[in-house]
C-alpha cells in the first residue's frame, strides 16, 4: 500500500487555513507543520482565563502605567520554525502597548514577557511543562501554568527549577514583571465569592 507524504505547512499557511469558514469555530494548533485540533476546554477554564486576564490588565494599568498589552483567546504564538509550531497560549503579556488599529492581524511578532497556560480537563502537567519549555526556547521570559483543580500556579523560567505555588504563597513577577505580587489564591477567587 502506498503512503502519501504531506508537506508540513508554515505558520502563514496555517493562519489562512484556520481562517477558512469551516475551521473558524474550532481550536487548532500547528505542531511541527502538522495541524492538531484541540477539544473545547469548558467553563472553568474560561472563567479562570478571563479572571487572570483581568488581573494582568490591572497590573499593566497600575504597575506599568498602561505600558504593555495582554492577549487572550489563543491569539497564537510561533514558537518554532522550519517546521513551524504555532501554540495558542491562553494569555500573553507583552512589554509594549499597541493601538488596536496597529495590532498585528496575524500572530504577534514581538515576544511576550509572560505566557499563561490554564490547565484544561484533557491536559497533563508533563504536557504543559513541555509547552512551557517551547515558550522559553522561543524567548519568553516567564510561564505560569495555572491549575484550576488544585488552585495552583507553577512558575517556569529558564535555568530555574519550576516553582509550584498555591494558596497564600505569593506569586511575584520578579525582574520580568516588577511590582507584581499577589497570593496565588487571588487568581482562583472570582468576584462575588
Amino acid at each position: 500500500m502506498a503512503t502519501v507524504e504531506t508537506k508540513p505547512i508554515t505558520a502563514t499557511e496555517f493562519l489562512r487555513w484556520a481562517e477558512r469558514p469551516e475551521n473558524r469555530d474550532r481550536s487548532w494548533e500547528l505542531e511541527k507543520g502538522e495541524v492538531v485540533e484541540l477539544p473545547p476546554p469548558g467553563e472553568v477554564h474560561g472563567l479562570v482565563c478571563a479572571w487572570i486576564c483581568y488581573l494582568l490588565w490591572e497590573y499593566v494599568l497600575t504597575q506599568r502605567g498602561g505600558k504593555g498589552r495582554v492577549t487572550a483567546n489563543d491569539a497564537g504564538l510561533v514558537v518554532e520554525r522550519d517546521p513551524d509550531t504555532v501554540r495558542g497560549p491562553d494569555l500573553m503579556l507583552f512589554a509594549e502597548s499597541v493601538p488596536l488599529e496597529q495590532a498585528n492581524r496575524g500572530y504577534p511578532t514581538a515576544t511576550p514577557l509572560l505566557v499563561v497556560e490554564v490547565r484544561s480537563p484533557n491536559d497533563s502537567l508533563p504536557r504543559m511543562l513541555r509547552r512551557a519549555n517551547e515558550y522559553l526556547a522561543s524567548g519568553v521570559s516567564m510561564v505560569w501554568l495555572a491549575d484550576p483543580e488544585d488552585q495552583s500556579i507553577t512558575v517556569v523560567q529558564a535555568n530555574q527549577l519550576a516553582r509550584p505555588l498555591e494558596g497564600a504563597d505569593l506569586l511575584r513577577g520578579g525582574d520580568v514583571l516588577p511590582g507584581l505580587e499577589r497570593p496565588v489564591a487571588d487568581f482562583f477567587h472570582l468576584p462575588g465569592q
